[in-house]
């Protein structure tokens, strides 16, 4: 499977790669000088839907533990690790989720509760994406006036709403981990055991999925934090010298964040977020050049935030290590 990921990693890069060269490398590096060193202000502008969206988790965990609550500065961290892990690293989508999992049982003793609130929230998130993507079709309408391409993806949406809806009523109704055990014990490996048994955390699933006002009030979060992050590219495209509108805006980061999600096997979407970009700017009518530039600013601001997330992530797992280690020295 590894070899797979890496497989699909190289492929990703290569082409890339190709985007980069085919649009002309020294027209894309002269846009990037001209907007110069402002672009790092999108650093700390990420921060902010990444603050909404670990609130969002913050909302599920609270009431899969009532009367307990965790602090959000460290659920934020949390959620940068996760996030951190998803696009620089060759893991699956979950991979993630299983590192936050891992992290908040630092904080939180419960850990089933913890396991259910993130697989809930990756629930939630499939429709909040879905909702973000209309809401980037409609803009695609109000900047084009209506164009045959955002009909086209509304047909593609209307279609895709089966996956969420499906995966919701399986942990509504179904028993997934209690029936697949032996898969869940493989992908938790040993923090299986302190989730209970299966049939208790699909328990502890389903009292979450039950809770609609709960779940409604998460996907705000979250949908506040996506709508948020559009910011991002609004900015970044004034910088790099396209006048674009939020409308604009709004449409690239929505149909971009969808071309991931559906190249998922795909790591860090390595040439996806790039070839989406490009094709979604040439329907706006923005320079080839100026698109591969946001691209690559975008590819940059993950590797810049992302890097010290996962260096935090190393930094705290080697003094665990060190600790645990001194520990069984000095046990007789």
């Amino acid at each position: 499977m590894k070899r797979l990921a890496y497989l699909f990693a190289l492929a990703g890069l290569l082409g890339l790669t190709a985007l980069v060269i085919h649009q002309g490398a020294a027209d894309v590096a002269k846009v990037l000088r001209q907007a110069g060193w402002p672009l790092l202000l999108l650093l700390p502008l990420h921060a902010l839907p990444l603050l909404l969206d670990a609130q969002g988790w913050r909302t599920l965990l609270h009431a899969a533990l009532p009367g307990e609550r965790v602090a959000l500065p460290f659920l934020w961290w949390v959620a940068m690790v996760r996030e951190a892990v998803n696009r620089l690293l060759p893991t699956a989508s979950v991979g993630g989720e299983l590192v936050g999992i891992r992290l908040a049982r630092m904080r939180v003793g419960d850990t089933s509760a913890v396991a259910a609130s993130i697989v809930t929230e990756v629930m939630v998130t499939m429709f909040t994406y879905y909702a973000f993507t209309v809401l980037g079709v409609l803009g695609l309408l109000a900047a084009t006036e209506g164009t045959r391409y955002g009909w086209a993806i509304i047909a593609g949406l209307a279609l895709s709403l089966a996956g969420p809806i499906v995966f919701a009523l399986v942990l509504h109704h179904g028993a997934i981990f209690a029936r697949l055990g032996g898969l869940a014990r493989k992908v938790f490996g040993d923090q299986f055991g302190a989730l209970g048994d299966g049939a208790h955390l699909d328990l502890r699933i389903r009292s979450l999925v039950r809770r609609r006002r709960v779940l409604l009030t998460a996907m705000c979060w979250q949908l506040a934090g996506l709508v948020l992050g559009t910011a991002e590219v609004w900015f970044a495209l004034r910088l790099l010298g396209h006048e674009a509108t939020l409308a604009q805006s709004l449409f690239i980061e929505a149909l971009t964040q969808a071309a991931r999600q559906m190249a998922f096997f795909v790591p860090a979407g390595l040439g996806v977020q790039e070839a989406a970009v490009l094709m979604l700017g040439q329907i706006l009518g923005i320079h080839p050049e100026i698109a591969l530039s946001l691209a690559l600013v975008k590819r940059a601001r993950e590797i810049l935030f992302g890097v010290p997330a996962l260096l935090s992530w190393q930094w705290l797992e080697m003094r665990r290590w060190k600790r645990n280690g001194g520990a069984r020295g000095i046990a007789p």
